[in-house]
């Protein structure tokens, strides 16, 4: 009885770990591939800790043992695995931004083992602050004010248009702020009340609002970068390739998608986000007949050669939520129309991949996005 239940564990360790090399089931929540793949460097002492206790009390029939063992060593191979691949790509990440960027990453370790076990960035309370009547913002403001003001990362949040808001994730805002940059994390009106474009048009407000009040936020309002993971990464990229401003020095998008006519061609109700719900309630409905906003919302139909903002892109490999290939794709039209872009894929990694800045996702998604915002946002 005890023998069958350690196996039984054993296997769910391995089972959690292989959601480190492929994308979890639908069924499964995607939650516990994040967990897996940044947090496997804790994890996996529960596998080996198992390991060692059933071999220690394997009795005289050592084969349960072994296999057991067996099960367990796999565990601690998946869970480790995401710090092996981080390091590979750490050696070739500031070559690859060089290539990609014209300019070099930050001067320090690009992934380390003690990074792993890293403490978080000291908080900093936000501001709040009105764009508009019903459009919020938190304004997180960095110590040091420098003459001229400092460059402003415009957040934007996920959630597939129809959820979230500008307090997701805050710890990405603190350790934004740590490294010099005054951060405007906002709302936008969501669907489906308010499809697109609401939701540019409510970022486009956003921007004019930090610009108009640069001087009494501390900002230069020409360093300007906009920065929003999942449905709030298609967002910044499309407002910024559409809004022909040169204060928007780069774009960010994590995870997102860029081209919404393929997103429809490939959306399912069955699948882990029911898509074509939400792109029913996005865009109102399929692009026949609606091609001018399907378009108005594609980045990648909108890239555009000498206009187009210096792009950085994270996604996970296995994301099961928003495809890896969708910001292939984009980085396929910014490399044909020669923009300035750096396309970062993590193999092991799933949507929420800086969930955990200290952890493999969020130790290279940092160095690439220090060094791009650095380079973008030079005066």
């Amino acid at each position: 009885m005890l023998r069958g239940l350690l196996l039984i564990i054993a296997l769910g360790f391995a089972g959690l770990g292989s959601l480190t090399a492929v994308r979890v089931p639908v069924a499964v929540n995607w939650r516990l591939a994040l967990a897996a793949g940044e947090f496997g460097h804790w994890l996996w002492v529960l596998p080996a800790g198992l390991a060692v206790g059933v071999w220690v009390r394997r009795g005289g029939q050592p084969g349960w043992a072994l296999v057991t063992v067996a099960i367990c060593g796999l565990a601690v191979a998946f869970f480790l695995k995401p710090a092996v691949q981080a390091s590979a790509i750490a050696r070739r990440l500031p070559a690859e931004m060089r290539a990609g960027l014209g300019g070099k990453g930050p001067d320090r370790p690009a992934f380390s083992i003690a990074g792993l076990f890293g403490s978080a960035p000291a908080p900093v309370e936000a501001q709040p602050y009105r764009v508009a009547p019903d459009l919020p913002m938190d304004f997180y403001r960095p110590a040091a004010i420098p003459p001229g003001g400092v460059a402003c990362v415009i957040v934007i949040h996920g959630g597939g248009w129809d959820s979230g808001d500008r307090q997701q994730l805050p710890g990405f805002n603190h350790w934004l702020v740590a490294k010099g940059y005054a951060v405007a994390a906002i709302s936008y009106r969501l669907a489906p009340a308010h499809p697109w474009p609401a939701q540019r048009d409510d970022t486009l407000a956003a921007l004019a609002y930090v610009k108009a009040h640069a001087a009494e936020l501390g900002i230069d309002p020409l360093r300007i970068v906009l920065c929003g993971r999942s449905a709030g990464g298609q967002i910044a990229a499309a407002v910024g390739y559409t809004a022909d401003d040169p204060s928007i020095r780069g774009v960010v998008a994590l995870y997102a998608p860029h081209d919404m006519r393929f997103v429809w061609s490939i959306s399912r109700d069955d699948d882990a986000l029911n898509s074509l719900k939400l792109m029913r309630q996005y865009l109102g409905g399929p692009p026949e007949g609606r091609e001018e906003i399907y378009t108005a919302a594609s980045a990648q139909l909108n890239v555009h050669r000498g206009r187009t903002p210096p792009t950085l892109l994270v996604h996970g490999v296995i994301d099961t939520l928003v495809w890896q290939r969708h910001s292939d794709r984009l980085a396929a039209r910014l490399t044909e129309a020669g923009v300035p872009h750096l396309n970062l894929a993590l193999p092991w990694a799933v949507h929420a991949l800086e969930f955990n800045l200290s952890g493999p996702s969020g130790q290279l998604t940092t160095y690439a996005l220090e060094g791009f915002l650095a380079g973008v946002t030079a005066p």
